[in-house]
């Protein structure tokens, strides 16, 4: 038969698990400060190398989203605040701040042409064109950055992809994913017809008479009955062409 531990068994058990839990306790803590202390490091280094290379991330696209990854790895954020050590240092704060103005001033002139939909690289072309006698150039990832911080206005601004692009959302409209299909669909020639869309997608004639009389009603597509065939054409602007294309850019007042 075997022997239970007795009570001085157990107890020197208890005091073993103990003795662990303690050792355990220390590493974790020695390790968490080893880490502190790294990042801590890391994070003067990261000042020192913004110092040095300050003209650098400021003109060069490129080299502004690389410091935006470095500074990410240590939970530092530069775009948090206008003020503070970086934006005193760099200006980021306030380079965000503008660009931000100035993509809600293009939405709102370029919507009753898109109806709030206009492509990422198109919102960027327009950007620069507007920006041409500053200095510091912009990058995609500069956008998608700064219409990030204006999602904290709670008006309608996200980023989504359609297939290979991407597009701008300025209007508060709740797109589903009918209508997202919809806008792919519409990528080969800008348009599509009730029919088209019933036989590619296997929908209903409602389903997508409903789906695209929405999309209709936010002004985010147009009606064309004047194709020789007869047939109804739901062009996009915002997807199937650019936006130069139905307005030069110079003459819109942005």
């Amino acid at each position: 038969m075997k022997r239970r531990p007795g009570i001085s068994g157990l107890q020197k058990t208890a005091a073993a698990r103990d003795q662990y839990k303690l050792l355990g306790d220390n590493v974790a803590k020695i390790r968490t400060d080893l880490l502190k202390e790294q990042l801590s490091t890391f994070r003067t280094q990261l000042e020192d190398f913004a110092r040095k290379h300050k003209n650098d991330i400021k003109k060069n696209p490129a080299f502004r989203s690389q410091f935006h990854e470095m500074c990410a790895k240590v939970g530092v954020d530069p775009l948090a605040s206008n003020k503070g050590f970086w934006a005193e240092l760099l200006g980021i704060g306030d380079f965000y701040y503008e660009l931000g103005v100035q993509i809600v001033d293009i939405c709102l002139a370029t919507r009753p042409h898109n109806g709030g939909l206009i492509e990422l690289q198109e919102l960027q072309a327009l950007l620069s064109k507007r920006r041409r006698s500053s200095r510091e150039a912009i990058s995609e990832d500069d956008c998608l950055r700064a219409i990030s911080k204006l999602k904290a206005l709670g008006s309608g601004f996200e980023v989504f992809s359609i297939g290979k692009k991407k597009l701008v959302r300025s209007v508060p409209t709740e797109l589903n994913k009918d209508h997202n299909e919809i806008f792919e669909m519409a990528q080969v020639r800008g348009y599509v017809m009730v029919e088209e869309v019933e036989r590619k997608l296997c929908w209903s004639s409602g389903r997508a008479i409903d789906a695209l009389q929405t999309l209709l009603k936010e002004g985010l597509a147009m009606i064309d009955d004047g194709h020789p065939d007869g047939k109804r054409r739901f062009w996009f602007p915002c997807i199937g062409s650019s936006f130069s294309g139905a307005a030069d850019a110079d003459t819109i007042s942005l």
